[in-house]
C-alpha cells in the first residue's frame, strides 16, 4: 500500500492503491471472512478514478484527444467526476449528459469542476434520440474537437482495471482471495479485475450483484434480452448490453430490490464507519450472502465498496425521500404492504377455469410462480398448484388438454389489504400455501408463504 512518504506531481496520482478494510458488524457473524476495497479513498470518491484519466491518456495517444479539446460523456456521475478531475488538470473542456434520475450532488459535483451538465430523461428506450448515452453521442458528433469517451464501449475500461484493482486485490489478499464480488453498470471493473485474478487462480468465484429491473441477470442466464424495468439504486445494472463487460468471466449473477441495497448502505455507513452509496449497500449485501453461504473461514469474499454516500445525501440519507419511495418498512405489516413490496412477479397471476392445465403451466412457467387462483370474472372458484398439475400429467400426459376446472382444487383464503402479518402467517400453513387479498372486495393479489420469507428475512 502506498504510504504517502512523498510528494505527488498532480492530484492524479493519488489514484489507485486503495486500502482493504474487513466488514465485521453487517455481516452478522458469518465466520467467512468479507473484505470492502474502499474506492472512496480515490481523489473523486469512486472506483471510477481508475478509468477517467487512462481514457483520456489513451484518447490522446491516438490522435482523438488534442490540446483544448472537449471530452463528451454519458454518465451516471461517477465516470463523469473522475473525467473532469483529469481533465481540469490536463487544461480540457468537459460536457456530460446525466440521467434526471441521479442525485443532484452529482450533478453539482460535476459543475464544480467546471463541466457542463445536461440533464436527460430517465423514462425513454436506449434507442431514444434523448438516451443520454445517445444524445453524448451526438455532441461529440458536432462539437469540433470533441471525442467520446464511450466508457460502454472502449477497452480502455476494463485494461485500467485489469492493471490496477485485480493486482492490488491479488496482493492485498497475499492471493487468499476465494471470491470477487462486484455489481457491473459498464462491466469495467468485474470484468478487468475478473479477467487477472482467474489468471492467478481460476478457481476464483467471480460474482456480480445486480438490481432487480436490471436486464443483466436474465442475459447472463438465457441469453435473450428481455426489457428492463425502473429501479432507483444509481450506476449500476442496465438496459443495455455494454460491450466492456464479458458475461464469460462471470460465475453469477444475483439480484437485490433497492430497499435492501440501501438498508445496507445505511447500516455500512452507521455500523462500520465507511460512508456509501447504495450501488456498495447492494455489492456488500451479495457479499455478506455469499460468505453466509460458503460458512469457511478459511475463504475471503471481497467485494468494490463503489463510491462515497456523500453523493446520495438528497437520498438515500434522506429520511423524507426514503419514506416517499416506500423505502422503510411500516410499523405495522399488512396484506397490501406485502403485496406492494412484491418485485419478482405481478401482484396477481390467475387462470380461468375454462383454460387447459397447459396454458395453466405456461402461465406458472412464463412468470415463475407456483400457485394459480382460478378466478371467473372476478371471482375465486378454485386453484392450482404447480405440483399439483405436474403430477396429474405425470401420470396421464393426455391430461394437458383438460379444462382447469376438471384439476382445480378449492379456492385459497381471502384476506383483505388490511389484514396484519400475524393474521397472514397463522392462516399460511402446509396445507394453505397461499392467500387471496381484496381490495373494498375485489381480488387484487396473491400472497404466498416464500412472500411473507422474503419479508421476515432481508
Amino acid at each position: 500500500m502506498r504510504n504517502h512518504l512523498k510528494p505527488y506531481d498532480d492530484v492524479l496520482q493519488t489514484a489507485c492503491d486503495t486500502p482493504l478494510i474487513r466488514l465485521r458488524r453487517v455481516v452478522d457473524g458469518v465466520r467467512t471472512p468479507v473484505y470492502g476495497k474502499a474506492e472512496m479513498f480515490n481523489p473523486g470518491g469512486s472506483v471510477k478514478d481508475r478509468i477517467g484519466l487512462a481514457i483520456i491518456e489513451a484518447a490522446e495517444r491516438s490522435g482523438e484527444l488534442r490540446p483544448g479539446g472537449t471530452i463528451v460523456e454519458g454518465t451516471s456521475g461517477n465516470t463523469g467526476v473522475a473525467l473532469a478531475i483529469a481533465a481540469a488538470v490536463k487544461g480540457y473542456r468537459c460536457v456530460f449528459t446525466i440521467p434526471d434520475k441521479m442525485s443532484i450532488e452529482k450533478v453539482r459535483l460535476l459543475k464544480a469542476f467546471g463541466a457542463e451538465v445536461i440533464v436527460t430523461p430517465s423514462a425513454v428506450p436506449p434507442d431514444h434520440p434523448d438516451y443520454y448515452n445517445n444524445l453524448a453521442k451526438r455532441i461529440a458528433q458536432e462539437r469540433p474537437n470533441a471525442v467520446l469517451a464511450d466508457q460502454f464501449y472502449n477497452p480502455v475500461n476494463p485494461q485500467a482495471h485489469y492493471e490496477s484493482t485485480g493486482p492490488e486485490v491479488w496482493e492485498q489478499t497475499e492471493g487468499r482471495i476465494t471470491h470477487f464480488v462486484a455489481s457491473p453498470g459498464t462491466g469495467g471493473t468485474i470484468t478487468g479485475a475478473a479477467r487477472y485474478l482467474k489468471e492467478r487462480n481460476p478457481e476464483i468465484r467471480i460474482i456480480a450483484g445486480d438490481p432487480i429491473g436490471s436486464i443483466f441477470t436474465t442475459y447472463h442466464r438465457t441469453g435473450t434480452v428481455e426489457p428492463g424495468s425502473p429501479y432507483k439504486v444509481e450506476g449500476i445494472g442496465n438496459d443495455k448490453i455494454p460491450s466492456t463487460l464479458d458475461f464469460g468471466l462471470v460465475d453469477e449473477f444475483r439480484q437485490v430490490c433497492d430497499r435492501d441495497a440501501f438498508h445496507m448502505a445505511r447500516r455500512i455507513t452507521r455500523e462500520e464507519g465507511i460512508f456509501v452509496g447504495g450501488s456498495t449497500g447492494l455489492v456488500v449485501r451479495v457479499a455478506v450472502d455469499v460468505a453466509r453461504e460458503v460458512d469457511d473461514p478459511e475463504a475471503l469474499v471481497v467485494c468494490i465498496l463503489c463510491d462515497t454516500g456523500e453523493r446520495y445525501l438528497s437520498k438515500v440519507y434522506n429520511d423524507e425521500w426514503m419514506r416517499e419511495n416506500r423505502m422503510f418498512r411500516p410499523e405495522r405489516v399488512t396484506a397490501g404492504y406485502l403485496l406492494d413490496s412484491k418485485l419478482e412477479a405481478p401482484p396477481l397471476v390467475s387462470v380461468a377455469p375454462g383454460a387447459s392445465v397447459r396454458e395453466a403451466l405456461d402461465l406458472i412457467e412464463a412468470h415463475n410462480v407456483s400457485q394459480l387462483p382460478v378466478l371467473e370474472e372476478g371471482r375465486p372458484v378454485g386453484s392450482v398448484t404447480e405440483s399439483a398439475l405436474l403430477s396429474a400429467v405425470m401420470e396421464d400426459p393426455a391430461r394437458l388438454a383438460n379444462q382447469v376446472r376438471e384439476v382445480a382444487d378449492d379456492p385459497f383464503p381471502v384476506v383483505d389489504t388490511e389484514a396484519d402479518l400475524s393474521e397472514i402467517t397463522g392462516r399460511l400453513t402446509r396445507r394453505t400455501p397461499a392467500l387471496l387479498v381484496t381490495r373494498n372486495g375485489s381480488v387484487c393479489g396473491i400472497l404466498t408463504r416464500y412472500d411473507v420469507i422474503h419479508h421476515l428475512i432481508p
